[in-house]
């Protein structure tokens, strides 16, 4: 098997050297080569033309912000970003997402870097088997069509690359969207900053999920990144939010969000999994379909990874597959009134 050739780019020696060591351990990680600033890092990309970057957030002379802009705009490979455990690093990591980084892993926050970095080599690797290019144009605004909302609940599932898909997405709701609900694996620091910049590009008001918040018309839910979001009760149904040890695996689960979609709702739902990594969503996807949802999934070739998306379809659970342009219009085609008369 080829190995993931890998380029760290940070500033701190000390740093570079612990991330090598981490990806060394790794048979399927080659570690190509290291560089400490923008500059270096231009110039090792060309000479060793790398799989996958590491690259810090915070760097001397040019940001890594800047460098990850220049990098999707001009030569577009798989980043991950490598954050510091702050809020203005998270900020400053979901900014990355947006610009097409496809996933993040923060810095220790103790000295013990092994369990810091325990997913690192896993998203390295996922990250060298993605697919990444400018995706810029797939974001804008949804044109002026009439729309008035069936009553449908619209819940959506997605892991690295979502940020990304979960933009494009929005950018084309319009402002009296259907009820929707959303789970983005991504930590506590992370989510009411993606809300608000979601709530940026979309027509209708998207925010980070509250207990007990009805779902009602023109409104997106986000799960909070220590949640679980489920969907219960009905006239209108309602945002309910357990602790992070309620299920094991990733917080916020999607399975967790659609399994409870199923049950509420049952046929009067729409069931979305996008781009992600791993298989979560897949069983409560199928749950869905059976209680009498449609079911959709983003298609591998417009996928960054193309993991859950996967799992559905071997599962079953997808009714239809299609690239991320399509996704809005295949949504609010299920979920407009007017299009069943």
């Amino acid at each position: 098997m080829r190995r993931v050739r890998t380029l760290i780019v940070d500033d701190s020696s000390t740093m570079r050297s612990l991330i090598a060591a981490v990806l060394r351990r790794d048979p399927e990680i080659e570690v190509v080569g290291q560089a400490s600033d923008a500059l270096e890092a231009r110039q090792a990309i060309k000479a060793l033309d790398p799989d996958v970057v590491t690259l810090d957030v915070e760097m001397p002379n040019m940001s890594g912000l800047d460098f990850l802009e220049k990098i999707m705009r001009l030569r577009p490979m798989p980043v991950v970003m490598v954050s510091a455990h702050t809020q203005s690093g998270a900020d400053a990591t979901v900014e990355a997402l947006t610009l097409g980084a496809v996933d993040y892993v923060a810095k220790p926050a103790d000295s013990d870097f092994s369990r810091g970095f325990a997913d690192l080599a896993e998203k390295v690797k996922a990250a060298g088997r993605s697919q990444v290019r400018d995706r810029r144009a797939s974001l804008g605004q949804q044109p002026e069509r009439r729309y008035a909302p069936n009553g449908k609940i619209v819940a959506i599932g997605a892991s690295a690359g979502g940020v990304e898909a979960l933009m494009a997405v929005m950018s084309r709701y319009p402002a009296n969207c259907p009820p929707t609900v959303i789970a983005q694996h991504m930590p506590a620091a992370f989510t009411k900053g993606f809300a608000e910049r979601l709530n940026k590009v979309c027509a209708a008001e998207v925010t980070e999920a509250v207990a007990e918040a009805p779902l009602l018309a023109g409104h997106v839910y986000l799960a909070p990144g220590d949640s679980h979001l489920q969907v219960c009760g009905r006239f209108p149904a309602r945002c309910v939010l357990q602790p992070d040890d309620y299920v094991k695996g990733p917080r916020p689960s999607v399975d967790v969000l659609l399994r409870s979609v199923a049950a509420t709702a049952k046929g009067k739902a729409v069931g979305v999994i996008l781009t992600g990594m791993g298989r979560d969503g897949a069983e409560g996807l199928l749950a869905m379909r059976t209680s009498g949802a449609r079911t959709l999934s983003q298609d591998q070739a417009t996928s960054v990874v193309y993991g859950m998306p996967r799992a559905a379809m071997e599962a079953g659970a997808v009714e239809v597959q299609l690239p991320l342009e399509r996704i809005t219009d295949k949504i609010l085609s299920l979920t407009d009134s007017l299009a069943e008369t």
